[in-house]
């Protein structure tokens, strides 16, 4: 039997918000800082990874080993470059047809949750006047595993009261959409993640995706 959709969660970074030129500044700033190589095709594989395991994928062209004390340094001088640039962000910077979708899908009854591994997320709602635009958020703050860990999405349906057999899930990341089917729920990709097999249904982004089509029975 098909579940009928109740609510809808939203990756952050690449979903609702653009935040992959900062994250990409960001890690290129201190990888040069390191004489580490890091460009762009880099970077699309830190696409839905943990700050850790991220800087692991960095850390893969440096020249020498790097200690765990070291490592955490890293992350916490390339989150601090982050910040910085998540300091400039404005409404503006919510991608086409977020916050449209978000109140269509809140006019026809269902719950909508941010779920992001990030812990900049109430930062970035701040900045980009997203404040109070969805009933939860999840994120990185209250979640020990990072995707492709259904975690922080089961986290999310928690906070919402919704069966996430009942959840949909809308991704730009192919770990993320393993993290909503390993989540038991539907998977939207959007983005880079309209490549992926394993979504149910994609779109290039929220301003070509409809409420109707994230609530359809999957």
């Amino acid at each position: 039997m098909k579940n009928r959709i109740e609510a809808v969660i939203f990756d952050l970074d690449g979903v609702i918000v653009s935040t992959d030129e900062c994250h990409f500044r960001a890690w290129k700033q201190m990888a040069d800082e390191e004489g580490i190589p890091f460009d762009r095709q880099i970077n699309e594989r830190l696409r839905g990874v943990s700050r850790m395991e991220s800087l692991g994928i960095v850390l893969e062209r440096a020249e020498r080993a790097y200690t765990d004390e070291e490592k955490v340094s890293l992350a916490a001088r390339k989150n601090e470059y982050y910040r910085q640039l998540l300091a400039n962000l404005t409404p503006a910077d919510v991608l086409p047809g977020a916050k449209q979708i978000v109140r269509n899908l809140r006019l026809r009854g269902a719950r909508t949750a941010i779920g992001s591994s990030s812990r900049n997320a109430p930062l970035i709602l701040e900045k980009t006047g997203c404040e109070g635009l969805f009933d939860a958020v999840a994120d990185g703050n209250g979640i020990s595993r990072s995707k492709p860990d259904p975690e922080v999405f089961l986290l999310a349906a928690r906070l919402l009261n919704i069966e996430p057999r009942r959840c949909a899930v809308v991704e730009d990341a192919f770990a993320g959409i393993l993290a909503a089917k390993a989540a038991g729920m539907k998977a939207i990709g959007v983005g880079c993640a309209q490549a992926c097999d394993l979504a149910d249904d994609t779109a290039a982004g929220l301003d070509e995706m409809s409420a109707e089509r994230l609530l359809a029975s999957n």
